[in-house]
């Protein structure tokens, strides 16, 4: 049977050789123009080629970057991808010396490298917007660190805290999940380039030279590795995933807190949008976007790892071009949620007249009053947890807050405990004030004030920490352009 057919076919062409084409004119032809001035320079400095043919297709890719209007790039099908585009032009301008560049190495590492590149781009974007958030969540912890609020559990009322200690909770997720990113950038960091096709190359090459021009920390070790593991893919988006999983946790809480019944949290009118026919509502849909914002990037980046499941250890397409491109719209949607978020919890603030209603209705501080009785009545907590549960049944059947409830407490002890207290009406009412509460929980990680200070001490050394490892980062990929394009210009100097 004579076969007759000419790739590409139409159907091909356009349903995957385009989109793939367009995809790698918007976000990884500026990587592979590196990847290959970089590789020129490697293969002159190892000798494998010679200076004069080194400086002619130096001259040549810098007259097809001139030359290159690559947004006006149509893809035709003449050839298979914007890779052999190139090595075509390569060819038109220098013959048979054109097709040189490519000795020793495969679009198989120059994809894993550039996709690298372009991922550890949109990563380190993704953590400073991120670390940004917790400065901005830091800053607030501290600006209401003495501001009462309700802690919930169970979606009941449950003891009172500070405002700043919630956030401080917050907090400490966002840099565990800034330590996960970062690490997952990281995993970013060590170049493909040499591996070749999987094998490295029987060619005297420099890999070490090549991960140095490009800005990684050094070669990714094992060429099969190179081709095969994407973990590097899965690890990024999986903590990716866990941003917005957890953040998501922290929104809904928003949503809850400023609901008419809870009232709490005050949202500004700049973040309030009203109703069309109702002119009482103030609907904060703010939150509701970043919701939903926070699951669609959850949802992006679970659809990236789960393309990788059941794959081959091996090259393959499912962890190519189509999946990269689809996967840079979590980073999109996780960005707006980050940017979004820090504004609103800056601009927020905490409703006193509610917290202290909503205090007053639900008994928050009976805890403390138990706690009093261990240890100024000599109780046992048990004792004392009944003897405080018979107050606030009493006080929140007659609807009155708890500072109000001496008498009530008093018969409580007295059937319960065989005797009256030596706790008086004054230091009933002190047991059982907020403000008692809070400043009494001095233990690490608690709200009081000296222990707040101090954890919050603690975080702003994880979060300079943080951006200190970003900084590193960014001035090595700095230093690396500088160097080749050092390298690159000397490449035809005389």
């Amino acid at each position: 049977m004579t076969d007759t057919s000419k790739f590409p076919d139409p159907v091909y062409r356009d349903t995957v050789l385009a989109p793939l084409f367009e995809g790698v004119k918007t976000h990884f032809a500026g990587h592979m123009d590196a990847i290959n001035r970089a590789h020129l320079v490697m293969l002159l400095e190892t000798g494998i080629l010679s200076p004069e043919d080194g400086a002619r297709i130096a001259d040549a890719l810098r007259a097809i970057a001139d030359d290159t209007d690559i947004a006006a790039l149509t893809y035709t099908g003449e050839h298979e991808d914007y890779f052999f585009l190139v090595e075509a032009e390569l060819r038109d301008r220098l013959g048979d010396l054109g097709g040189a560049l490519h000795t020793a190495r495969s679009r198989n590492d120059m994809d894993h490298t550039l996709f690298k590149m372009e991922l550890r781009r949109r990563a380190e974007g993704l953590q400073n917007q991120l670390l940004t958030l917790a400065e901005a969540v830091a800053a607030k912890a501290r600006a209401e660190a003495e501001t009462l609020i309700v802690a919930y559990t169970h979606g009941q009322p449950a003891q009172p805290t500070t405002f700043g200690h919630y956030l401080c909770a917050a907090l400490e997720v966002i840099l565990r999940d800034a330590a996960r990113l970062d690490a997952a950038i990281d995993g970013l960091e060590h170049c493909p380039m040499g591996a070749a096709a999987i094998t490295t190359s029987g060619f005297p090459i420099d890999r070490a030279r090549m991960a140095d021009l490009l800005g990684f920390d050094g070669p990714l070790v094992n060429s099969y590795g190179c081709i095969a593991s994407v973990d590097y893919v899965t690890g990024l988006y999986s903590a990716v995933k866990l941003v917005f999983v957890h953040l998501g946790r922290v929104i809904q809480d928003m949503a809850f807190w400023s609901s008419f019944e809870v009232g709490q949290l005050y949202v500004p009118n700049s973040l309030v949008q009203i109703s069309s026919i109702m002119p009482q509502k103030r609907n904060p849909v703010p939150i509701e976007h970043m919701r939903h914002l926070a699951s669609v990037t959850a949802g992006r980046c679970d659809m990236v790892v789960n393309t990788m499941h059941n794959t081959p250890f091996t090259d393959m397409n499912d962890s190519e071009g189509e999946v990269q491109q689809a996967g840079y719209a979590a980073f999109g949607s996780g960005g707006r949620v980050l940017e979004l978020l820090a504004t609103f919890l800056s601009s927020c603030s905490i409703r006193a007249d509610r917290v202290a209603a909503n205090m007053d209705a639900a008994c928050v501080t009976i805890t403390e009053l138990a706690d009093t009785l261990v240890r100024d009545e000599g109780l046992s907590f048990r004792q004392a947890h009944e003897i405080a549960a018979a107050t606030a049944r009493a006080v929140i059947a007659r609807h009155a807050p708890l500072r109000e409830g001496f008498s009530a407490f008093r018969e409580a002890f007295a059937d319960l405990a065989g005797h009256a207290p030596d706790l008086e009406e004054a230091g009933f009412r002190i047991a059982v004030a907020p403000e008692t509460f809070v400043a009494r929980r001095n233990r690490t990680g608690g709200p009081a004030p000296a222990a707040l200070q101090s954890a919050l001490a603690d975080y702003t050394e994880t979060l300079a920490g943080l951006r200190a490892a970003a900084q590193s980062r960014t001035t090595r990929r700095r230093e690396a352009t500088t160097r080749l394009d050092d390298a690159f210009a000397a490449l035809t100097e005389t």
